[in-house]
């Protein structure tokens, strides 16, 4: 597909999970660059995405939101980047894929808040317990090389991120099972250009 790709990020966001997404695929990308404050609420930005907030993505005349959607739609629209099982195999992928989207970050989230549910309340949350999430995730992370399996895909780009963020901020706490799959989707090359175009873009940000 030959439609323009816009990138709208901060280097300190979100953001950084769709970048690294933009490199696996390989596709030619621009980038804007959205200020935290006033520019994120701004009409021209809210007409975006009218949550204020990025990461978000404009393919032709398509806007995608939300890291994992963004991710997903990446994988469907460059097909010849491989980061999508075929259909028939999908349901690792997805069930992975919308796992960290949901209980995984509302887990972390809670907990980094100081708002994990009791014993009663867990039956009213989707995610139970962060005990839960945690002990279903060690299990899958260790299960294959990859979170669906033998192939990288989008799914191990979302949820690396998110297990990366957890290691190194302490969300997750030590864990071999995680640190051990981390490495393996952290020496991606496609990784390190992200990483590199981010924190490039955060110092000129601070110059």
């Amino acid at each position: 597909m030959s439609d323009t790709l816009i990138l709208y990020t901060n280097p300190v966001s979100r953001g950084r999970i769709a970048r690294w997404m933009l490199e696996e695929i390989g596709a030619p990308y621009r980038t804007e660059i959205v200020e935290f404050g006033p520019a994120m609420k701004s009409p021209a930005f809210l007409a975006i995405n009218p949550m204020g907030k990025v990461p978000a993505i404009r393919h032709g005349e398509t806007v995608v939101t939300e890291c994992a959607a963004i991710c997903a739609y990446l994988a469907d629209a460059f097909p010849e980047a491989g980061l999508a099982p075929p259909l028939a195999e999908r349901g690792p992928y997805y069930r992975w894929l919308f796992f960290a989207a949901g209980p995984l970050e509302a887990a972390m989230t809670d907990r980094d808040l100081g708002m994990e549910p009791n014993i009663e309340q867990q039956g009213r949350v989707g995610y139970g317990s962060i005990e839960a999430v945690l002990d279903t995730l060690e299990i899958a992370v260790s299960e294959h090389e990859y979170i669906a399996g033998p192939q990288f895909t989008a799914a191990d780009v979302y949820l690396g991120a998110h297990i990366g963020w957890g290691l190194k901020y302490g969300g997750l706490g030590p864990c071999p099972a995680f640190a051990d799959y981390w490495a393996r989707v952290s020496c991606r090359p496609a990784y390190r250009r992200a990483s590199e175009l981010d924190d490039q873009a955060k110092d000129q940000a601070h110059r």
